[in-house]
């Protein structure tokens, strides 16, 4: 089975999240903000990241540049995610790493859709 890291500040968010990657059969863990997701990939690489783009203590994209320098920090499939519907943020991101970016709110279907196709890889 696959895992997923869920990095995101919002609880609802995570909870939806997990939710949605379990029934796609996908080993989820949580991580409230960047500096815990980071604590957590150098423990154990998930296959998969869903990563808010504004959090307190690392943002996403600081998060984002430490994970794919970080050794192995390079193979997790990364899906960014934002409220902003700004261009310029979501750039910043794919050049920093990222493998694809989504929307908030999202519903399961734009989730399945970001994941399903790493399940195959």
């Amino acid at each position: 089975m696959k895992s997923c890291l869920i990095v995101d500040d919002s609880t609802v968010v995570r909870k939806v999240a997990r939710r949605i990657l379990e029934d796609l059969d996908y080993i989820v863990e949580e991580a409230e903000d960047g500096q815990e997701a980071f604590d957590k990939c150098r423990q154990e690489m998930p296959d998969a990241i869903l990563l808010d783009w504004q959090m307190p203590i690392m943002s996403g994209l600081e998060f984002l540049k430490l994970l794919r320098a970080y050794v192995g920090g390079e193979k997790p499939h990364v899906v960014y995610c934002t409220v902003e519907n700004d261009i310029g943020a979501i750039a910043m991101a794919l050049k920093a790493g990222a493998s694809d970016y989504m929307m908030k709110p999202f519903d399961r279907r734009i989730l399945e859709s970001k994941f399903e196709p790493h399940l195959a890889a």
